[in-house]
């Protein structure tokens, strides 16, 4: 049981790996920003006052918004592995498949649309930024190189 968990930790980290490399690839090949994870610590910081603000750079800075934000952002990362194995099942770790790995990443879009964006000031699926369609198409596609990462972790550690 302990593996399982231990691999499960794993696979969230490999695929949260992934999409940071997606993030890096994305800045040094079309200048796209890289997430700005000190502003996701600033939320955090403040979600047991505020969950949703209308400018999440207004808010009082934390001294530590960084670290918190990169710690919340693996946190996180970690938590959709142990999700998806539990949801698909030791089996599934000895013979990782793409599609329960691909589903999940999906569904994770939810969260960054449904509660970070709105919580940081952004709108609902990102509609109050300039360009939301493309927000959100880049969104779909880090969360299926997430997704990429589930699989291929899963596959690396077996």
């Amino acid at each position: 049981m302990l593996d399982i968990v231990w691999r499960a930790v794993a696979i969230g980290i490999g695929a949260t790996v992934f999409m940071d490399v997606w993030a890096i690839v994305l800045n040094k090949a079309f200048g796209l920003p890289r997430p700005n994870w000190g502003l996701v610590g600033r939320w955090v910081r403040h979600l047991p006052e505020k969950v949703f603000h209308d400018d999440i750079g207004q808010a009082a800075p934390y001294a530590h918004e960084k670290a918190l934000g990169w710690a919340f952002h693996y946190l996180v990362g970690i938590l959709y592995g142990v999700i998806l194995v539990v949801l698909a099942g030791a089996g599934w770790v000895a013979a990782p498949t793409f599609l329960p790995a691909f589903i999940l990443g999906i569904v994770t879009v939810g969260a960054g649309w449904f509660l970070l964006a709105p919580g940081m000031g952004a709108g609902w699926a990102a509609s109050k930024l300039p360009n939301p369609m493309l927000v959100r198409a880049l969104n779909l596609v880090s969360h299926t190189v997430f997704a990429l990462g589930l699989f291929s972790t899963a596959l690396m550690i077996r």
